[in-house]
């Protein structure tokens, strides 16, 4: 069953000029505790009001990483930011005190790969939706309780009444994402970090969680960057795919883009080692090698070792990342050359 065999792919388009609700530019992370590592190097990409971003890489490219600088969930005394993040016309990484506790959850919020880990296991399912509701309004509690619970309905829990009063244990995996993603809507964000909320799950609740997230997009109109190392979710949720390795956006372009015509080797290599049911019996298609360590990058480009297009250019040098019509590339030898006009 394919989410395709439900609902159509079509979000709401940005007006023409409007101006972005998320922009990150040159955004770079090192870590610098024990082993220092850059976890991030010059990151940029926007994102209109009710766009969804879908981040594509293998563990490691950086993906999480960019969503947790996002909210700032990095240690301050082991990390080093650089950039520039503005979000809904804050900047980021100015924020502080109240502040930061406001745009967190309030402007944006987060739905975590394993909510088992992300909801305190001494506090109802009820209660910590509750008091995040509180935290950020100014509201009675019964009028938050009954958010609360009107919440955990609308994110399809069955029996949601019991459910309020149950503790993150005594839920499944599923009804605990979906009280995740509950959590992460009550106060109304207008953007939603999504990371990887569907591996841990099987295949039947990952196509109901992602059903429901594209149909909570749809009906608040919230912006979504979703990180995914499925191509087939990336594929079905979001407007535009943005492609990682290494630290480093190497492509970025519409699903129909990306798809159907990659450029990057990168890209080309994860799509080849897609597998669906046609391909049973077939030998499995592989990138050869690994990712680098990212406490010690090549001086080149950091695919080179492991790209069947790599010249001795690729060895020395860093690709720029060149940007035209909507599109993004970091390459010398692309798959298909990006289309500059003169």
């Amino acid at each position: 069953m394919s989410l395709s065999d439900t609902a159509d792919n079509a979000y709401p388009a940005a007006s023409a000029g409007s101006a972005p609700l998320v922009s990150v530019q040159d955004l770079t992370v090192e870590f610098t505790g024990n082993r220092k590592a850059s976890a991030l190097s010059q990151v940029s990409f926007s994102l209109q009001p009710g766009e969804v971003l879908g981040l594509l890489g293998e563990s490691g490219s950086g993906k999480s990483v960019t969503l947790r600088t996002l909210l700032r969930l990095h240690p301050e005394r082991t990390t080093r930011i650089g950039g520039r993040i503005e979000i809904a016309g804050q900047d980021v990484l100015a924020l502080k005190g109240r502040a930061l506790d406001a745009y967190r959850g309030g402007v944006t919020s987060m739905v975590f790969q394993e909510p088992g880990l992300a909801f305190d296991p001494v506090y109802t399912i009820g209660q910590q939706i509750t008091e995040a509701i509180r935290a950020h309004e100014a509201i009675d509690r019964a009028t938050a309780q009954a958010r609360a619970l009107a919440m955990l309905e609308r994110v399809q829990i069955p029996q949601a009444k019991r459910r309020y009063d149950a503790y993150p244990h005594e839920l499944s995996g599923g009804m605990r994402q979906r009280a995740m993603i509950a959590l992460a809507l009550a106060c109304k964000p207008k953007l939603l970090l999504a990371d990887e909320p569907t591996t841990a799950l099987d295949a039947t609740v990952q196509i109901q969680i992602l059903l429901l997230l594209r149909e909570l997009q749809r009906e608040t109109g919230m912006a979504v960057i979703f990180v995914t190392h499925d191509i087939g979710a990336a594929v079905e949720i979001a407007d535009r795919i943005a492609v990682m390795y290494a630290g480093r956006i190497v492509e970025e372009n519409t699903v129909a883009g990306i798809v159907g015509q990659p450029r990057h080797p990168y890209t080309a290599g994860l799509l080849a080692s897609t597998v669906d049911g046609s391909d049973r019996g077939k030998p499995l298609s592989a990138i050869p090698g690994a990712p680098p360590n990212l406490a010690a990058l090549p001086s080149g480009c950091s695919f080179a070792p492991r790209c069947v297009n790599a010249g001795e250019r690729c060895l020395t040098e860093r690709p720029p990342v060149v940007a035209a019509a909507g599109e993004r590339l970091a390459c010398w030898h692309p798959v298909v050359p990006l289309a500059i006009a003169a």
